[in-house]
């Protein structure tokens, strides 16, 4: 196994920075990056809102690499005002997913709790799904009532157990009564097993309720609707990604920082996260330190029409035609969906007139905090993924009062003949929590 690159604590030292020391360190990233695989080797993922547009603006501005494309996914159920504030920027290539959110809901089921939670209750309901399975007994052409053990006996063969001789076999014993060893970690995670190279921070045990729920949870919605276009795209082009993803966002993203830093190299399918030490705080204060730097770059321009890509078996656009620049007025330093960059004052705990020290300057770490005034985060409009984390208003009673219409597709997805708002209400009533919709 190999080592870790980084500790947790060098990822808490970093993310305690300075935001113009983070500024510095994330360009050396993308230039070491762009040195290691050039300029037309490289594209970034750009998703429109304001973490990626943050990492574009260093790109481009700061670094100076202005042939660097910006990936776009198209994809239905996500704000519409991003694919228009995405469609500002000169040398953008825009994919297409090639199956719709209907599809992906009723393929695999919705996208609930996050990535890894999903996972876990997933990986675990195949897995049951696989113990509990009956047998039909061909002989007498009838279904038996009895319960077997198709995969203890798997396991059994794959390891060498002689299942007539070896009857008395400690493991053969435990297999037939269910005591599976070597599960799936996201199996252990959910069970609260413990394991030693994980640990009680992944113990998912109070989501063990979803494995009665009559419908499918499931991560595969951004897997085959963002990620799918984008891995085809590289794999087509032979260029490799630059994301802005952080590892404040989630475990994983924390995990894999440790394991790969910034720039993952020597790993499978090369990526670099140049931001992955920065903080949500952090690219706030960004925007509204270099707002009009960021809404009159001038690598902004009126797109006048498209060229047809074909990369393998999908079509995709990329954005070509004017050379001037302009300056729309309707667009800013990001996509409209968030509003403001504004000092949130509720969270510091003072009211909107109160002066502090951050306000003349005299501690760095008393900085005000920040806020949007519209949308915290975007992507998809119906994704669930930390929705039962959020303080109301949440993101889907938000969407009822912004985008009516795609709030009504709550009612109209479905997995195994159940809608997303009764799946809500499920989990509401059988895992105490409450998602407001």
């Amino acid at each position: 196994m190999a080592e870790n690159k980084h500790t947790l604590a060098e990822l808490q030292q970093w993310q305690a920075l300075p935001l113009n020391i983070k500024v510095l360190m994330t360009a050396e990233r993308v230039r070491n990056w762009v040195d290691e695989f050039g300029e037309d080797g490289v594209y970034l993922s750009f998703s429109g809102g304001k973490d990626s547009t943050v990492l574009g603006h260093i790109t481009r501005e700061v670094c100076g690499y202005k042939n660097i494309p910006f990936v776009f996914v198209d994809v239905p159920t996500q704000y519409p005002e991003l694919k228009q504030f995405a469609q500002t920027f000169d040398n953008l290539v825009i994919l297409k997913p090639k199956i719709s959110s209907a599809q992906v809901c009723e393929k695999y089921g919705f996208p609930m709790f996050s990535k890894e939670i999903s996972e876990c209750i997933a990986d675990t309901r195949k897995y049951i799904k696989i113990l509990t399975d009956r047998q039909t007994d061909r002989q007498t052409d009838r279904q038996t009532d009895r319960q077997t053990m198709p995969y203890a006996y798997r396991m059994a063969d794959m390891l060498g157990i002689d299942r007539r001789k070896d009857k008395e076999n400690e493991l053969y014993k435990a297999l037939k009564q269910g005591n599976i060893p070597n599960a799936p970690i996201r199996v252990k995670q959910l069970c609260d097993v413990k394991c030693e190279q994980f640990g009680s921070m992944y113990d998912r045990s109070r989501y063990m309720f979803m494995l009665d729920a009559p419908f499918e949870v499931s991560n595969m919605c951004c897997k085959v609707m963002k990620k799918l276009p984008v891995h085809q795209y590289g794999k087509a082009t032979g260029r490799v990604p630059m994301t802005a993803q952080m590892a404040s966002e989630s475990k994983l993203r924390t995990s894999n920082w440790v394991k790969n830093g910034c720039n993952a190299f020597n790993v499978k399918n090369p990526i670099s996260n140049p931001m992955s030490f920065w903080t949500e705080q952090d690219v706030l204060l960004y925007i509204r330190e270099n707002e009009n730097s960021m809404a009159n770059a001038y690598y902004r321009i009126k797109p006048t029409k498209y060229e047809v890509m074909e990369y393998g078996k999908r079509i995709v656009y990329r954005t070509t035609g004017a050379t001037a620049p302009y300056f729309p007025k309707e667009y800013g330093a990001i996509c409209s969906v968030y509003g403001e960059v504004v000092t949130d004052y509720e969270a510091m705990g003072q009211c909107e007139n109160q002066m502090s020290f951050a306000d003349f300057g005299i501690f760095d770490n008393e900085r005000p905090l920040l806020k949007t005034t519209g949308c915290r985060r975007t992507g998809c409009v119906l994704c669930g993924f930390g929705c039962h984390l959020e303080k109301e208003p949440n993101r889907f009673q938000m969407l009822k009062e912004t985008h009516p219409k795609f709030h009504n597709l709550l009612y109209v997805l479905k997995n195994n003949g159940v809608t997303y708002a009764e799946a809500i209400d499920w989990v509401n009533e059988h895992g105490n929590m409450n998602i407001k919709y």
